[in-house]
């Protein structure tokens, strides 16, 4: 939480304190894009659920946005790893709007969020 809060204080521009207000989302619409064949594929999950998508399988922790701004710049909790492998290629917080900030490195797949989804 912690790190997350101060990504987005970051990214807001406002100064790196711990203590951003934000709201929990019910899950994220992520998008999966397979470089080999080009395709891209929105995928929308809720909190703690699972996603196979080709080879890579998807476990969202939690989303978050700004309290107040459920359109504004979600980040979510990921944990993405390859179909029969234990150890994840990714884990970690992943920004809407800064992808690169803490991104997924896979020679055939890359995943980030798009936004939280509420109710």
């Amino acid at each position: 939480m912690r790190i997350a809060a101060l990504m987005v204080a970051l990214l807001l521009g406002q100064g790196a304190t711990a203590q951003e207000a934000v709201n929990p989302g019910t899950g994220a619409v992520l998008r999966v894009l397979d470089k080999l064949n080009a395709k891209v594929h929105d995928v929308t999950l809720p909190n703690g659920a699972r996603d196979v998508e080709g080879l890579v399988e998807i476990h969202l922790k939690e989303c978050r946005f700004p309290k107040g701004n459920p359109s504004g710049d979600a980040f979510a909790f990921l944990s993405v790893r390859e179909a029969g492998v234990a150890q994840p290629i990714f884990r970690g917080w992943m920004v809407a709007s800064s992808p690169a900030l803490n991104p997924m490195n896979h020679p055939r797949y890359d995943v980030w969020v798009l936004r939280c989804t509420t109710s």
